[in-house]
Formats: C-alpha cells, structure tokens, sequence
C-alpha cells in the first residue's frame, strides 16, 4: 500500500544522475560550439523571415459530371455557381486607380473559364444527340441571368461622363479611368465568352438545334460593340484630322540629319509619332477580343482610305518648288543720316578691345529640305503600321485581316508611285508612249482609279515648268466630272466600296474631258499620251 501510494515513478529525482566513471561532461564552450555546428547556417539568414511565394498553379481542366440520372439537375447548380463566381469580386489588394465604389473590375479570364466548363460539358454530351439538346436547354436560364448581370452592371457606366472623359489617352493620361477599366473588364469577359460561342458554333442563324441562345449571343456582342466603339471612336476622330491635314503642305520644326541636311516634318506627322505609340497601347486593351477586333478594321481602313485621299490631292505631286530665299531677319533697312533726332549711343567698351580669332569655323547652315508627298506618305504607312491588326489565324477575323492587308497594300502603292514620279518626272520624254504606259500599269496596280488619277494629271498631264508656272489652267477631276469640289469628295470620295461604284463613271469622264481640250492636245507630250492610254486600259478592264 505504502509503495502504491507514493510510486517512485510519478516523483521525480531529487538530482540528475551521475554521469559514467570515466567520462567527463562536455565544457560550455565545447557545448556552444557543437550546438553551432550542428545547426545548419541557413537558419540564421534573412532568408528564413521570409515567407516562401507560393508554386504557381497549372490551370486545371474543368471536372465534367456524372451522366446519370440526377445529371441535369446537377449540370444546371454547376452553371448557376459558374455563373456567380464568373461575376463575384476578386479577391486581394487591387489596384487604386480601378477601384470604383469600393468594387474592383473584373479580372482578364473569367469569360474564358465560364467558357471552358460550358464547352466541357457540351462536348462531352456530343455522342447523345438527347442528352446534347437537354445540356442547350439548360444553359439558357444561367446564360440569361448573366447576361442581365452584365447589362445592369453596365449601364451606369456608359451613362457616366466619367467614360467619355478623356475621349482619347493623352501623354499625361495614358490609362483608362476607374470607369473606363470597369466597362473595358465587362466587354473582355462577354468578348471571351463569345469566343466559345464561336467555337461551339451557339447561338448562330444557321444553326438547326435550336439552342435558343441566340439572344444571348447577340446581347453579349451589344455588350462589347458599346463599350469598344466609343473608345475606339474617339482615337479614330483625332488620328482622321491629323490625317486630313497631310493634303496640305507644312513646315515644322527640322531635325538634324548625316551631312547637316535637316529635314522638314509635316505638323501631322510630327503629331502623329508623339501620340501613336499611347493609342497601341489602348487600342491593343480596347480589342483584345475577336468580337472587338471588327472595330479595330473599321479604324485602319478608315485611317488609310483618308491618306490616300490628302495625300493623293497634294498639289505638289510632282515635286515641290524651289523655295525663295527668306530674308533675315538680322537684316534691317537702311537707315540715313539725319533721320533721327536722337542724339548716337557710346558704344559699348568691348568694342574696342582687341578681338581674338575663334577656335574653329562656324559651322555652315543647315540645309533645308521642304516635305514632298512621296515622304509623308512613307511616314504615314509606318506610322499606321504600327497599329495592330485583326488576328489572321482566327476563321471569324480572316477577312478582316485580308481587308486590312489590302489597304495597306495600296497606301504602300501610293508610296511607290509618288517615289517614281518626284523621281522620274524629269525623264518623261526620253521613253516611248507605250513602255511608260506599261510603268504606269505596274505602279498603280493596286490603287483604285480615282486616288491615281489625280497623282498622274499633275505629274504627267499638267507637269510644272521650271519656273513654276503651269503650261495651262489645271483642271481638277471634280471639274472634269461637273460637279463641286464637296460633292465629289462626299459621293466619291466617301470610302472604298463608293470608289468602286464611281470609278468607270468619273474615268470616262475625265478621258473625255482630256480629249476634248484643245489647248492641252496642243501641248501633249509623251507623258499626256501615255496618261491618256492607262486611262483607257483601266476603264476597259473595270468594264470587263
């Protein structure tokens, strides 16, 4: 009992144990020494503070479900939870500049997950023609209720002046407003979302199922065009006035060049390349979408169209004349002696010391080369070229690609053409008619008749003497036409497919005008032949 009541075990001993005879216990600083040397020297380093960053995580495939008997009921809780979490507010700090209300927007790629379990689940059905159709009636309740999400979301936001203001990015306010950003977010999430409405083939006119999601589709194209366009809208009003001005010559400030030459920029063009790389940067966020990218064709088109229109109508196509020298302005008119009541000024003491010779020669004054057409239009090709284009790899952005690539393909034309008349304009009577005739087929081969026409009546049909004056009175192809300068350029001039319209009307007119002036026949030349034989060539080959 007496043992039972007080084990030895439960107490504890009075001393450590001795240690073995013959060993002696290890001195502090051994100890200390030890105990360093054991531990690793990782652990003393800031490194070990740190919190280690978290392995970044491969997007995992979404999990399709279970084709049984509950199978729709749970297909339509997943897409209703897609759907929430597709609208639900990320989670983290975010960025101050695009916090709206205390609400951020949403992140680049929701649109394109809510797609992937949407096409996870439609294709997983495709050998069940019953079962594909039951999935289709199921995304259109969840689909929908998304789709008033967005435009109620979305609707305060394209009220607001906040997103017309600023129209455009300027140097001091390159990025989208917090407003801005919200709609921009909502547009790219219904732009992802139709990507995989593209890829399924949802939604579309054509299509035989059924699937009712076609007002679906068409408000989440709403959703993009009405945000994207305005933006896109403002870019495209400032780049076209900036454009237009290139019909006109200028001066602006020169640079510096090898030699000393300095060149002469148009005004437009020495705009153009301060704002250009800013309107890549939002252009290429505004359209990051296939829907999108529609708006980006329209805006280069446009922009190309109107460049070959100024420049096109520039009245020194054939080369600019030589400028009058300016006078002075370090030199004043001669004044006489007794003029001036006033009595003369004492120079001043430095003008009677001794002057030293300089250490070198001034250097000689820069020469001044004017802006011809042929530079602008070169300057105007590479400046737009920096402007993205509609994907190319894509089947529903194919043929905007091609009709950009197209209008490039002219501007760069027009480049061409204006080269080889500043430069060969001196050298029009040393060919026959017919082999500067075949020049012309080749160079204008793919503008439209009436951006060449006006570029060949001044090189070739009304060339300028040397001293600047012109043979006869210039008629230009409105005149030719009988209507006014405004109307031409207004029924057209409008675009590309009014061009095509009108082209054979106003080449036939202008030939007939051609052959009927009597003074100009008097004067012909090689070059008024062989304008008159392309002329006719054109108009026969539109006809056929």
């Amino acid at each position: 009992m007496h043992a039972l009541k007080s084990p030895s075990f439960f107490r504890p001993s009075s001393r450590p144990s001795s240690p073995a005879p013959g060993t002696a216990p290890p001195s502090r600083s051994e100890s200390g020494s030890s105990v360093r040397e054991s531990r690793p020297r990782t652990k003393l380093s800031l490194n070990t503070f740190r919190k280690p960053s978290p392995a970044p995580l491969a997007p995992m495939a979404p999990v399709t479900l279970i084709q049984d008997g509950s199978y729709l009921d749970a297909l339509s809780l997943k897409l209703s939870e897609g759907v929430s979490k597709a609208l639900a507010q990320p989670s983290g700090p975010g960025n101050p500049s695009e916090i709206l209300n205390g609400r951020r927007p949403i992140p680049a790629g929701r649109g394109k997950a809510l797609g992937d379990l949407i096409a996870s689940e439609f294709n997983a059905s495709k050998d069940n023609p019953h079962l594909r159709r039951a999935v289709l009636r199921a995304l259109q309740r969840p689909l929908s209720v998304l789709l008033t999400n967005v435009s109620t979301d979305l609707l305060p936001l394209l009220s607001s002046p906040a997103f017309t203001s600023p129209s455009v990015p300027t140097v001091q306010a390159p990025n989208p407003n917090a407003t801005q950003s919200h709609a921009l977010a909502l547009a790219t999430f219904a732009g992802e979302l139709l990507e995989t409405f593209d890829e399924l083939g949802l939604g579309l006119e054509t299509d035989n199922r059924g699937d009712n999601l076609k007002l679906v589709r068409e408000g989440l194209a709403s959703v993009v065009h009405r945000v994207v366009n305005p933006l896109v809208t403002g870019i495209k009003n400032d780049l076209a006035k900036k454009v237009e001005e290139l019909e006109h010559a200028g001066i602006q400030a020169s640079t510096a060049t090898k030699g000393g030459t300095k060149i002469i920029q148009h005004p437009s063009v020495a705009a153009m390349q301060s704002v250009m790389p800013i309107y890549v940067k939002a252009l290429t966020r505004y359209t990051s979408t296939t829907t999108s990218q529609s708006s980006l064709a329209s805006l280069i088109i446009s922009l190309v169209w109107r460049g070959l229109v100024a420049i096109s109508h520039r009245s020194d196509v054939a080369g600019p004349s030589p400028p009058s020298n300016p006078p002075s302005p370090y030199l004043g008119v001669k004044k006489h002696r007794g003029s001036s009541t006033t009595p003369p000024v004492t120079p001043p003491a430095s003008r009677f010391t001794m002057k030293l010779p300089p250490s070198r020669p001034p250097s000689p004054p820069g020469l001044l080369v004017p802006t011809t057409p042929a530079a602008d239009a070169r300057a105007l090709y590479e400046l737009l070229n920096m402007l993205p284009r509609p994907a190319a790899e894509k089947k529903s952005t194919r043929i905007a690609r091609e009709a950009v690539d197209e209008a490039f393909d002219g501007l760069k034309a027009l480049v061409s053409l204006l080269e080889a008349v500043q430069t060969n304009s001196a050298h029009i009577k040393a060919g026959s008619v017919e082999e500067l005739e075949k020049d012309l087929d080749v160079l204008t081969a793919g503008l439209p008749i009436m951006i060449a026409l006006p570029v060949l009546l001044r090189a070739y049909v009304y060339p300028p003497k040397v001293d600047g004056r012109e043979p006869v009175q210039v008629r230009s192809v409105a005149e030719m036409v009988g209507i006014s300068e405004d109307e031409y350029r207004k029924g057209c001039l409008a675009g590309y497919g009014r061009a095509e319209e009108c082209e054979v009307m106003v080449g036939e007119r202008v030939f007939n005008a051609l052959r009927r002036d009597a003074g100009l026949r008097a004067q012909a030349g090689s070059g008024y032949e062989a304008a008159l034989l392309w002329l006719e060539g054109r108009i026969n080959g539109e006809e056929d």
